[in-house]
This record gives structure tokens, C-alpha cells and sequence, in this order.
């Protein structure tokens, strides 16, 4: 950096210019007043200049100071709006992550719902054995031909105790309960697709014409009406008023092993 020059009058009148470089003595008899005028100005301008350097290095240190809290500013947002982005996201994946376990949940009750709906409509519409399981034995079968029936045989004869419950063997409306000559004791009814099933020889019964009866229930009682050699359930099942099928097929059909 270049140094203040001073002047100064030394004995005898000399003058003495002080620089960075040393001290140097003009004498002023001989100095030429040209000379010292530059002298002079050449100092000044020296000076200007070293003030306008060290205005310039405090401008530049003062704007990089600046330059560096604005960046630290700048980095500092640039982080914060990372952080609330990466929150928002992690919110929305938590929003989306808690709708398809919603989501998964509500099918899954769908799934268990229709289930159930579908277990109580094949409740509804399972089939039954007429008699409870090791309270009978088959005796005649559809199809047989004795002296016992004016024709061919149209059912399966269920032999029980007198008294025992016999069960509709599935959910239908009660069509006809009455006295019904070789066939005795007669209750008729329709299932829900048409079918008649006919219970005969009963002791007695339990249920009235147009009664709507779910399958399982008891519709009276085993006995020896009618054309009979002992207690038993004749039961017959007509895919039509007049067309007899036979009932042992029919239970099998329906999962069913009299």
C-alpha cells in the first residue's frame, strides 16, 4: 500500500518529503515552485487513493459478510421448504396408506356379509332328513311293485316308532292336511321352486293349510294310517302334482344320505 508523504521545513530552510521509501531534503532556495506543486499533488492523490482502497476492501468484505448471510438465509428456507414438503408428503402417504386399509377392510366386511347372506339363504333352503339320523330304517323303495300298492311303489317308507317327529324336509308353504284314504294321515307342500313333497300316514299333525314352514320343522308325527302294515313315514317328492321322483335321489341331490 503506498505511504503518506508529509512535508516539513528543516533548519536552514530545507525541506524534508518523508515517503515509504526514506526521507529526502529539497532545498527551497533552488526547488522549483513547479516541482513542489507536483509534489504535493502527488501525495494527495496517493492518499485518495489508499482511502479509496480501504473503502473498497471494507465495501468488499461488508458485501461478502452479506453475500454470506443471504446464502446461509437462502439455504436455510431452501431446508425448511424441503422439510414441509417431505411432511406433507409423508402425510399424504399416511392419508392414502389409511384409505386402502379402509378400503381392504370394507371388502373384506362385503366378503364376510355376503357370506353370511349366503349361508342364511342356504339355510333357508337346505335340505333336511325327514326323521332324525339312527331313528329309522328304509324299508320300500321308489320303484318297487308288490301286492302291498295298487301300482308301483312312488316312495320311500321311512319304518319309526309311532310318535316320532317327522321334519319338513325343506322351507315351503303347507298346501293340504288331511285324511287321504291308502295314503292316511296326508300333509302336502310346495317349496319355493314348485316341488311337492307329501307326508303320509301320520298319527297326527302340526301344522294348517297356507302355514309358511322352514325346513327342519316338525309337521306331525310317524304312525300307521291309511293302507299300513306298521309305523312308518311314506314320503314322496313330485317334481310336479303328478309326477312322483324318487326321494332317495333327491336327498342325495341335496347332500342328504337317508
Amino acid at each position: 500500500m503506498v505511504g503518506c508523504i508529509r512535508l516539513g521545513i528543516l533548519a536552514g530552510s530545507a525541506l524534508l518529503l518523508t515517503t515509504t521509501a526514506g526521507a529526502v531534503s529539497v532545498d527551497p532556495d533552488h526547488a522549483s515552485p513547479r516541482l513542489l506543486s507536483g509534489t504535493v499533488s502527488s501525495a494527495a492523490e496517493l492518499s485518495l487513493a489508499a482511502d479509496r482502497e480501504a473503502i473498497a476492501a471494507a465495501l468488499d468484505s461488508r458485501e461478502r459478510a452479506v453475500s454470506r448471510d443471504a446464502t446461509r438465509v437462502a439455504r436455510q428456507r431452501v431446508a425448511e421448504r424441503r422439510l414441509q414438503a417431505a411432511t406433507v408428503r409423508a402425510a399424504q402417504q399416511r392419508k392414502a396408506a389409511l384409505a386402502s386399509l379402509a378400503e381392504r377392510a370394507q371388502r373384506q366386511a362385503d366378503l364376510i356379509a355376503a357370506r353370511k347372506r349366503a349361508e342364511r339363504l342356504a339355510a333357508r333352503n337346505a335340505w333336511h332328513l325327514p326323521l332324525a339320523a339312527g331313528a329309522y330304517r328304509l324299508t320300500s323303495r321308489f320303484g318297487e311293485c308288490s301286492s302291498l300298492w295298487s301300482s308301483c311303489h312312488t316312495g320311500l317308507d321311512f319304518a319309526a316308532p309311532s310318535g316320532s317327529p317327522i321334519r319338513a324336509v325343506a322351507a315351503g308353504r303347507i298346501l293340504e292336511v288331511s285324511y287321504a284314504g291308502a295314503y292316511g294321515n296326508r300333509t302336502r307342500m310346495r317349496l319355493a321352486d314348485g316341488t311337492e313333497v307329501w307326508y303320509c300316514h301320520q298319527t297326527s299333525t302340526a301344522v294348517s293349510v297356507g302355514q309358511q314352514v322352514a325346513g327342519g320343522e316338525v309337521i306331525g308325527t310317524v304312525g300307521s294310517t291309511g293302507n299300513s302294515t306298521g309305523p312308518h313315514l311314506h314320503l314322496e317328492i313330485r317334481s310336479s302334482p303328478t309326477t312322483p321322483v324318487d326321494p332317495f335321489a333327491a336327498l342325495v341331490a341335496h347332500d342328504l344320505t337317508p
